[in-house]
């Protein structure tokens, strides 16, 4: 697929994502109630993939970088434009480390990236955006080129869904609840996202995925999941276990 490269300036890098994603056998917890456990699973890999299919079709997007243990995502075959690095040792953990660890993995993959394209701006980018299309992307890091450091927050105001750094600032990130408030401080602009973009619909909470299933119906949800059939459409309200 060519894609065009816009011709010089430092607005006009390409930029490297890192996408973090835990093991998705103990990701994303608070769907525990409302999945079994390889229903969440499945759910996790296939936003993981979403949102890293939507980095590849964006022009601004020059490479990924996916920061995971999950072995199911880690031997998908990506194709060269997608790095796979393992979770750095003790990133995983339960609830109390788990800020500490999305941050470590966070790094490990800013640091591949200044080794593999020093001068490139990097985003990070959250691996549960599955509403999240190209357009958004490359209107995001427009904006986000123009300043050193910057973030969008999520949906609610308060999280944050991604991270950027241009060259040759370094990112400083502080993930977990109310990063958005911490990454501010931080230095990381707040950027003028809209509320509705698919940069910030995160998923989290059981009340996200009915969101997602009224936002995304039809063939979004039937695509193939990495580790299994043709996704028998387990977002819709109905699929929900009761609390």
């Amino acid at each position: 697929m060519s894609r065009s490269r816009p011709a010089h300036g430092a607005a006009a890098r390409r930029w490297w994502a890192v996408v973090p994603v835990k093991d998705a056998r103990v990701g994303k917890s608070r769907l525990t109630g409302a999945f079994d456990d390889d229903a969440r699973a499945r759910l996790v890999r296939w936003m993981a993939t979403a949102t890293v299919k939507a980095l590849l079709a964006a022009d601004r997007v020059e490479a990924v970088v996916l920061v995971t243990p999950d072995p199911v995502l880690a031997a998908h075959p990506w194709g060269a434009s997608v790095t796979v690095l393992d979770e750095p040792t003790g990133a995983a953990g339960g609830t109390s480390s788990s800020r500490r660890g999305l941050d470590a993995a966070v790094l490990a993959g800013a640091a591949h990236v200044r080794t593999a394209a020093p001068r490139a701006p990097v985003v990070v980018v959250l691996g549960d955006l599955p509403s999240l299309v190209a357009a958004e992307v490359d209107a995001v890091l427009t904006a986000a080129s123009l300043r050193p450091r910057a973030h969008v927050p999520d949906a609610a105001g308060t999280g944050t869904t991604l991270l950027t750094a241009t060259w040759p600032h370094e990112l400083r990130p502080a993930f977990g609840p109310g990063s958005s408030a911490r990454h501010a401080a931080a230095g990381h602009l707040r950027l003028d996202v809209p509320a509705t973009s698919g940069a910030r619909r995160d998923v989290d909470v059981p009340a996200d995925v009915q969101k997602l299933a009224a936002l995304l119906p039809g063939p979004l949800l039937d695509g193939p999941l990495l580790d299994g059939p043709l996704l028998p459409r387990p977002l819709l309200p109905g699929r929900l276990r009761s609390p």
